[in-house]
């Protein structure tokens, strides 16, 4: 027996949804699949109203522009097969014909010096396994839909990080999350570095917002933060020996950078990993100080989500 599945794509009001475009190819029983747009400006609202009015088993989330292999469905149905499992997804790939600069912000992304604990979002690695939030990202994301409900659905005072805790919640209740490398779906990346900029600084600005709901710290989330505050500091540091950690950094970044360049066999992205590796941090790291700091959930007078739901036909 085939699950049936309800499709979410969270869009912007008149959005484009290139989505549509690879589910037309999927291999699954058209009878037990539906797809819900969700137009509106609050996307964890716009996913919390869009699985109230689905039909489906399992939930699926994708972004308006993920790219789906055919025969994505049936691959994350296959783990649903045990009765344990609450969540599966796949990494978010840089398609081949993007360009360079946005080869270097998806290079930045899934290497170890610059994606760390979260890295394997970006890249395929290794085989099917048991994982936690840090590996499963919201554009490629599936939910067994009443776990989804009964533990509450997204907070909808966070965006982003909002699918982040919830596994946290979901875990906590002793059910698993899959990652399946398979399950990969392609999307580009941010073609201008002021948009990779805003990107990570909303990402940390995100974490940081979390960390008042959660009311945990994740230490490897930190990370960049203390570096930015090292930084700051650094001009009023005497002694010679406080820019050693700097000089490691640096070295780490010019390794790391090169490797990559090496592995894609693209010159060009050495230069442009130097300067996209730190942005990532510091930007990063800019933004959680931020989200710790000030909250935007804390703002009161917030109008309820205004959400336009709409079904696709195939």
């Amino acid at each position: 027996m085939y699950p049936s599945w309800t499709i979410i794509i969270p869009v912007k009001p008149g959005g484009d949804v290139r989505a549509i475009e690879s589910l037309r190819e999927m291999d699954y029983p058209r009878n037990l699949v539906e797809i819900i747009v969700s137009e509106g400006c609050r996307p964890s609202s716009q996913r919390n109203r869009a699985v109230a009015a689905a039909a489906g088993e399992l939930l699926y989330f994708l972004d308006d522009d993920s790219q789906v292999k055919p025969d994505f469905l049936q691959k994350a149905a296959s783990h649903y097969v045990d009765p344990h499992v609450a969540v599966v997804g796949g990494p978010s790939l840089t398609p081949r014909s993007d360009t360079v600069l946005q080869q270097a912000f998806g290079a930045a992304l899934s290497s170890l010096i610059g994606g760390g604990s979260v890295r394997n979002r970006y890249r395929l690695a290794g085989s099917t396994r048991s994982t936690a939030e840090n590996e499963l990202i919201l554009c490629n994301l599936s939910f067994r839909r009443e776990i989804y409900l009964a533990c509450g659905g997204l907070d909808e005072r966070l965006y982003p990080n909002e699918e982040n805790e919830l596994m946290d919640r979901i875990l906590h209740n002793g059910w698993e999350l899959i990652h399946d490398p398979d399950l990969a779906v392609m999307r580009s990346q941010r073609r201008r570095y002021q948009d990779f900029v805003r990107q990570l600084f909303t990402y940390g600005r995100g974490r940081g917002e979390q960390t008042h709901v959660s009311r945990k710290i994740n230490l490897a989330s930190l990370v960049p933060s203390l570096f930015l505050l090292y930084l700051m500091m650094a001009p009023f540091l005497d002694n010679p020996v406080y820019t050693l950690p700097l000089l490691c950094y640096a070295g780490a970044v010019a390794i790391t950078a090169l490797w990559e360049a090496l592995q894609r066999q693209m010159a060009l992205l050495f230069p442009l990993l130097l300067i996209s590796i730190p942005t990532l941090h510091l930007a990063y790291g800019a933004g959680m100080l931020v989200g710790l700091a000030r909250p935007r959930f804390r703002d009161s007078g917030k109008s309820p989500a205004e959400v336009q739901l709409r079904r696709v036909e195939l």
